[in-house]
This record gives structure tokens, C-alpha cells and sequence, in this order.
């Protein structure tokens, strides 16, 4: 068994193969990177780069319209994925992580400093959870909680690139 994979997901024992088979489970899985042992949420994180960077090919409304399309399925994807593994916010369930790395990255002028301080700042809340973020996490449950405390992260990571790279609000 590889070091990056687990042997079952979740209580009901699901294994790699039947995740990555499984639509609703591939893409909550954001892609497969959620499957890794190791820092799941951080590589659903860099799975969100190039979505972002092919974002940024686009106009400002289809980024936002994306996004948001991304996060209302997330709702629905993550309860799905949560019911399929019978645990509530599985740490293998990266879709949430992809949503809020590209809400940290709403309107930032692509360079290598904003892309690695937008990819640093989301982690640091995703992973710490100040407040309201760890009570978001606590409190509200399904797939709208499961995406609740990643957007915010992904909102309070986008105020402080605004005031770092100065951007226009």
C-alpha cells in the first residue's frame, strides 16, 4: 500500500477505487488529491491552481460565476460525499478547499507572490480556524457546513491579499 493512500475512507470502508469510480466521491475527492494520506486538504488546495489559472483566462463575471457554481454544487456534493462515507466533514472532501482557494483569489493580478501568499494565507485559516471559523465548523452541519468555514477562510484570506497587494476593492 502506497504511502499517500489510505487502505478504507470513511466508517463505511470505502476504498480508493470505488471513490474515484464513484462521480459525486471523485469530485468531493476534488479529483482524486483528497485521497492522499498526507495533508489532504493542502492537495486539494494545489489541485485548485490550475482550475485558477484557467480562470484567469476568462472575464472577472464567468471567474465569479464559476465560483459560484462551484460553491452551490459543493453544497450538494460534500452532503452526498459525507453520506456516502457515513462521517460527517471527511478530511479526504477537497471540493470545499477548491472553492475557497478561488474566492481568496477573486480579483488578484495573477503573479507568483500573489499566488503563493493567496495559497498560504487560505491555508493558514483553513488548517487554524480562528473565529467565526472553527464555531462554523462546530455548528452547522451537512454539505453547507462542510463549504461554510472554507468560504469564510477563503473571504478572510481575500481581505488581507486586498490590503497586502493593495488591490482595488
Amino acid at each position: 500500500m502506497s504511502i499517500f493512500l489510505r487502505e478504507y475512507y470513511g466508517n463505511n470502508r470505502l476504498t480508493a477505487l470505488q471513490i474515484i469510480k464513484d462521480p459525486a466521491l471523485f469530485l468531493a475527492f476534488g479529483f482524486g488529491s483528497g485521497l492522499s494520506k498526507a495533508m489532504p486538504g493542502t492537495m486539494g488546495t494545489i489541485v485548485a491552481i490550475p482550475l485558477y489559472l484557467a480562470l484567469l483566462q476568462t472575464s472577472d463575471l464567468v471567474y465569479a460565476i464559476s465560483t459560484l457554481v462551484i460553491i452551490v454544487a459543493g453544497i450538494f456534493i460534500c452532503d452526498l460525499a459525507a453520506k456516502k462515507l457515513d462521517v460527517h466533514d471527511f478530511g479526504g472532501i477537497v471540493w470545499d478547499e477548491i472553492a475557497g482557494f478561488l474566492i481568496t483569489m477573486v480579483g488578484v493580478v495573477y503573479s507568483w507572490q500573489s499566488l503563493l501568499a493567496g495559497f498560504v494565507l487560505f491555508r493558514l485559516f483553513d488548517i487554524f480556524k480562528p473565529w467565526p471559523i472553527k464555531w462554523l465548523d462546530k455548528h452547522v452541519h451537512g454539505g453547507f457546513g462542510i463549504m461554510l468555514d472554507d468560504v469564510v477562510a477563503g473571504i478572510f484570506a481575500a481581505l488581507i491579499m486586498r490590503f497586502w497587494f493593495d488591490f482595488p476593492v
